[in-house]
């Protein structure tokens, strides 16, 4: 049993222990036991205001936790992003809903609230419970004042009035009011509406008070309230960003003003709500009511137009909500997790900033949404990166991740007064590798274009162009060293999977020009490119002695589980001898000079190949599923290998963690290891399925 003992020390929550929900701005994680543990606002890449996940004292949370012993469970609401959290022991069972709101499909006359929503309930019995609300400013660098205050926007029919809290962070250095500035000083208030869902139940009484935890690091009070809950009772929590001006309507009315006036209170409280900006109506159980609904309705809509009819269905769906809240919607931008620094190997170094938009991960996204017939999100993708193309670097070459916003700027720094998760240091925001040459992006990113052209909206003779220029790049610079796919920090080589996706690039340039009847002046420049680039790579990336492909030109007796990608991108065929002899060395165990152990696939040997970084890591998720397909597609001709693959897939699923969420790798002991939720992860999962069901389903026809 997962029994929780309030009266002991919080220690830090295992990565797999969270769930995400999300609006397609930002998103939080929400651990097992009710804390908000990360949570940047406004945006994805904006500051953190909770950070709990990588400092258990000082990051700052906001939870809403059982003063009694109590067992856990977490899950979705059926086909949506809405996140639920039980708390159950003999004498009570209580709910916690966490959403961020989203307008159901078709609600474009009201603006989206951009709130944090917690409603507790209880559903059975009686739970005292314990509410924490201790924000942590840009990253818990800026310290903030903390005021009780009374709340204007609440109606306020047969009872008294009732307070909110006011933080506001203040910052070394106020350049703007734009919240989206570090600088800047940001303001969140907090509100509740309390209320009973049966006749013979008052509502619950709320009284916030403040929370000096300044001796455990923090910067500023936080808030408190002990609840006592029965059956019936509900209390919702609302956090925002306090709108600049306070609304002007509806404050100070009573019911005993309606009663006076003749009116029905919720009349003249709608009439009242008109006065309000659209963006901070009067906080009530209806409003909260249709919030959650709309949310759950978004979501449910969204997955309903997936036309995935495989097998692990509940899984690909799981995997493709979860994509989607990587999604900025503003500008189309996919980040490759919404979260940072979380380590890939506990105590150790490999702790990187995964809130900005790959190049490589995007397109790998984009990809499987097709795959499932999401080509609204494909477009609104490729939208972005055409408008990249507009301002290439002045050498034609593309950097190899955005900002979410576009940007090309995301300076590296170090976060040392943070002591990481688990003691994992440093906690790096920003990403150094942003200014990496890492050649093979230019392979998934034509890839992804290629794809779109089949399934989404077609290229125009402009987008042509700048695709064509892009070819011209690649077929210009092939020969060159880089540091690849795995963003080492160390030399750039000749690495396998670079020129592999090289190919990959030219070869869709070719594909696009064919099948568009697009003009290609250079055609036969690229083709003869093309195929220099094959040959050189049976040559030079294989080794005779090992009978395998190496990680680079320079070290062919160095595995590297990203070659396994070949058949997935029709560079090779997976019934060739080279390829199929690779893929049996890499599924023996490290002992044995292979990759594999347990049936999860380490990205190589980090103490044969100096990648400049250091330490440890674990078995990495992306790397596992690329076996699965290629086991796949090897076993149409090699029948074990199409057994081993449905082996090793549902092998894979068992380390999704209890609401069907993936971090980026797993240790040798089964913990969850990197940033959550790795939108790689999910992209290779839905791939994996897909082609192992429809391999499986053939087969059974045969």
């Amino acid at each position: 049993m997962n029994i929780h003992n309030p009266a002991t020390e919080r220690d830090y929550i295992p990565i797999a222990d969270h769930g995400l929900i999300g609006n397609l701005r930002t998103a939080a994680l929400v651990s097992l036991d009710g804390s908000i543990e990360s949570y940047c606002v406004p945006n994805f890449d904006s500051p953190s205001i909770f950070a709990r996940i990588l400092d258990k004292n000082k990051g700052g949370h906001f939870s809403v936790t059982p003063t009694v012993p109590f067992t856990t469970k977490h899950n979705y609401l059926p086909s949506s992003n809405v996140l639920q959290t039980k708390f159950l022991n003999e004498k009570g069972v209580v709910s916690i809903t966490d959403f961020l709101p989203r307008q159901a499909n078709g609600e474009s006359t009201r603006p989206m609230l951009f709130w944090l929503i917690r409603r507790v309930e209880v559903i059975r019995g009686t739970v005292p419970l314990r509410v924490e609300c201790a924000p942590a400013f840009n990253y818990a660098r800026d310290p903030h004042n903390t005021q009780i205050v009374a709340d204007d926007s609440i109606p306020h029919q047969y009872h008294n009035r009732q307070n909110k809290v006011v933080f506001t962070s203040q910052p070394a250095v106020a350049t703007s009011t734009s919240p989206g500035n570090p600088n800047s000083p940001l303001k969140l208030d907090l509100r509740f509406v309390s209320e009973s869902l049966l006749d013979n139940v008052a509502a619950p009484e709320v009284s916030l008070k403040t929370l000096d935890l300044r001796a455990k690091g923090h910067l500023g009070l936080s808030v408190q309230t002990e609840l006592s809950l029965v059956e019936g009772q509900r209390v919702t929590f609302v956090l925002r960003i306090a709108p600049e001006s306070a609304g002007d309507g509806g404050s100070g009315i009573d019911g005993g003003q309606a009663e006076a006036l003749g009116v029905n209170f919720e009349n003249l409280m709608a009439g009242a709500n008109k006065l309000r900006p659209k963006d901070d109506p009067m906080l009530t159980k209806e409003l909260l009511d249709h919030l959650f609904v709309s949310t759950n309705s978004y979501w449910n809509s969204w997955i309903r137009k997936s036309t995935y009819q495989g097998s692990w269905k509940e899984a690909v769906h799981r995997s493709a909500l979860a994509l989607k809240l990587l999604i900025y919607e503003p500008t189309g931008a996919v980040v490759a997790s919404p979260t940072f620094s979380l380590p890939e190997y506990i105590g150790g170094t490999r702790n990187w900033d995964y809130r900005a938009s790959w190049i490589r991960d995007s397109s790998f996204t984009l990809y499987a949404l097709i795959r499932l017939g999401f080509t609204q999100e494909a477009n609104a993708y490729m939208d972005f990166i055409f408008e990249r193309l507009k301002n290439k670097n002045p050498d034609g070459s593309l950097q190899i991740m955005y900002t979410i916003h576009g940007g090309k700027d995301l300076e590296e720094i170090e976060l040392p007064h943070l002591d990481g998760h688990k003691g994992s240091k440093p906690v790096r925001i920003g990403n150094g590798a942003a200014d990496h040459v890492q050649l093979d992006i230019y392979g998934e990113l034509m890839d992804c274009i290629y794809l779109g052209q089949k399934f989404g909206k077609p290229l125009s003779y402009d987008t042509w162009v700048l695709v064509r220029e892009l070819v011209d790049y690649v077929v210009a610079n092939y020969k060159q060293p880089d540091l690849s796919i795995w963003e080492v920090r160390g030399k750039k080589r000749h690495f396998t999977y670079s020129k592999i996706m090289l190919w990959v690039a030219i070869d869709r340039g070719l594909r696009l020009a064919d099948k568009r009847s697009l003009p290609c002046p250079r055609r036969l420049e690229w083709l003869a490119a093309r195929d220099q680039l094959y040959e050189e790579i049976m040559q030079k990336a294989w080794n005779k002695d090992l009978q395998s492909f190496g990680q680079s030109y320079e070290e062919t007796d160095v595995l590297d589980s990203s070659v396994l990608i070949m058949p997935l991108v029709f560079f090779m065929t997976p019934s060739d001898t080279r390829f199929v002899s690779t893929l049996k060395h890499i599924l023996k165990t490290p002992e044995r000079g292979g990759l594999t152990s347990n049936n999860l696939v380490y990205r190589y040997d980090v103490n044969k190949s100096d990648d400049g970084v250091g330490g440890d890591e674990g078995t990495f998720c992306l790397c596992t599923l690329w076996c699965v397909e290629a086991l796949t597609r090897a076993g149409e001709y090699e029948k074990p290998l199409l057994r081993r693959a449905v082996e090793m897939f549902e092998d894979f699923l068992l380390y999704l963690n209890q609401v069907g969420l993936c971090t980026e790798e797993i240790s040798e002991a089964g913990e969850a290891l990197g940033n959550a939720v790795q939108g790689f992860t999910h992209v290779t999962l839905i791939s994996a399925a897909y082609n192992l069901s429809r391999t499986l389903e053939n087969q059974r026809s045969v």
